[in-house]
């Protein structure tokens, strides 16, 4: 059944709503809604409904530090199987790895255990000398991994021998006073064992054979490891156990990275003109408005994940993979281009996600200048935003240099707004009251000579807040949006997206 239009009989509201539901007593709110709940004994429930009605209540976790955990970095030079390694130590592919060389680009972190010892695990791109352009940021990446770490894995390829590059690593290595741990990789079966032997000429002691992709070797190796491994980390910041975790997503080269730096303080990402340079996820502890949060840089999102090839088209699974685990997402929109299709498909992966949003317009002192072709973009952007970001209207918008970090203040309010909707509870009573007064403003209109009706409403969960109407009949998706509008309007719920399920229940047959 077509609903185009029923919403937009409502657009004005009934002001009178708010204050209605302001002066009305918690205690009458609550005993209504109990006569309401009550009177669902007459209809047919199923098991998840009475689970539902008995009233799960969820917390919010609190920030505590713990303490730091033992740093492992993994360094060599490219394409000699450190992310196989990292893969083979998580016991999961998590780092992307493909035969080309130079896919890792960052010092991307991931939490490991051995033997009941937890340890954090640091891949890194490969090294090499007198590197130009994005090699040589990649470069100064391992390089800091190497400072910031407790012990080093150098990978070295047993198959093609000690390089020259190699050997500059290892005077890197041998500055830096590190214990050092010589991984011959790529030594599939026995045979191969004396390709490692020839490693002992650099000089780091024992070759330790492995083949990361087979796992042979990588237990004994990490049984070693674990032998000189503190237990607390002599370089690593302390844990940090609750900052709100934030993603920053948005398609390729929009000043993701930019951001994060910005943020961070520090060139904490790879940060190149050439689109696309980041691909694993990033994240990073900040601190910005006087609280710390846990940041998430992304690959950027491409057009279509069946289109891209290769390290892209993993680089998408794990962005899709730091959205799930963060619960608010920055994303970054580029005022300098049109907003594009790829723009409104992540917004929309954000929305299907059910985390908190605040859109970022970043590149904001381009439109500074009062010349003509600026004047015509800030006019045309606006009127992008009002067709093309109509449906996530509710989402605060902040308008920012990444580069020179203007305005990067603002993005705190807007994350604890968005974070503070994002974990909003509105109580059953009031829930209740809210739709009685709402369904006596606005009837739904009359389907097939009947009327659905509202029987009970509670809201079922917060993260995103999600609202669960008992019904005789389907509501009109206009009717849903009409109910959605309202609520925004009494209770804000800004910079959340905001689920209402129906259940359609028939009266028990006597």
């Amino acid at each position: 059944m077509a609903d185009s239009g029923f919403d937009d009989d409502f657009e004005a509201g009934d002001d009178n709503l708010v204050e209605t539901l302001a002066e009305l007593d918690d205690d009458l709110a609550e005993q209504r809604a109990t006569a309401l709940r009550a009177a669902l004994a007459e209809y047919d429930l199923d098991e998840e409904d009475a689970a539902l009605l008995a009233g799960l209540e969820g917390g919010v976790d609190g920030i505590q530090l713990l303490p730091a955990l033992p740093v492992v970095a993994i360094v060599g030079r490219p394409n000699v199987g450190k992310s196989a390694l990292v893969n083979r130590i998580l016991g999961r592919r998590e780092a992307v790895v493909e035969d080309t060389p130079g896919v890792t680009r960052d010092r991307v972190t991931y939490k490991a255990e051995w033997m009941d010892r937890k340890f954090t695990l640091v891949d890194t791109g490969g090294w090499e000398p007198d590197a130009k352009g994005i090699d040589k940021s990649v470069a100064a990446q391992a390089e800091i991994a190497i400072d910031l770490c407790d012990v080093v894995l150098f990978v070295v390829d047993a198959m093609v021998g000690a390089t020259s590059t190699d050997e500059q690593v290892v005077r890197l290595l041998r500055k830096s006073g590190k214990p050092v741990f010589l991984v011959a990789n790529k030594i599939d079966d026995a045979r191969q064992e004396p390709e490692a032997a020839a490693l002992w000429n650099l000089g780091l002691g024992e070759p330790h054979p492995v083949s990361a992709i087979h796992g042979r070797g990588v237990a004994d190796l990490l049984d070693e490891v674990m032998k000189v491994l503190p237990e607390i980390s002599a370089v690593a910041k302390a844990e940090i156990g609750g900052p709100r975790r934030v993603a920053i997503l948005g398609r390729p080269n929009v000043g993701k990275s930019s951001l994060l730096n910005k943020a961070a303080g520090e060139e904490r990402v790879v940060v190149n003109e050439l689109a696309g340079t980041t691909r694993d996820p990033v994240d990073e502890i900040v601190e910005l408005g006087g609280k710390l949060w846990r940041l998430i840089d992304t690959a950027g999102i491409r057009r279509r994940v069946h289109l891209q090839q290769g390290a892209d088209f993993y680089a998408s699974l794990r962005t899709s993979a730091a959205l799930e685990k963060a619960e608010v997402a920055v994303v970054v929109l580029d005022v300098s281009e049109t907003i594009s299709v790829q723009d409104i498909r992540i917004i929309d992966l954000v929305l299907e996600s059910g985390r908190a949003l605040v859109l970022a317009f970043n590149k904001w002192d381009r439109l500074n200048d009062d010349d003509l072709e600026n004047q015509d973009r800030r006019r045309y952007l606006e009127r992008e935003i009002e067709q093309d970001l109509a449906h996530v209207a509710w989402a605060p918008r902040v308008n920012i240099s990444a580069k020179t970090g203007r305005h990067l203040d603002k993005l705190v309010p807007a994350l604890e707004t968005a974070l503070d909707s994002w974990d909003q509870r509105v109580p059953t009573g009031k829930f209740n009251a809210f739709i009685t007064e709402l369904i006596a403003e606005h009837p739904h209109p009359l389907r097939g000579g009947k009327q659905p009706r509202i029987l009970f409403a509670t809201q079922a969960s917060t993260r995103p807040p999600t609202f669960v109407l008992f019904t005789t009949g389907f509501l009109d998706p206009g009717y849903r949006r009409y109910i959605e509008r309202r609520l925004r309007e009494v209770y804000g719920f800004e910079g959340t997206p905001i689920v209402i399920n129906m259940r359609v229940r028939e009266k028990r047959q006597r």
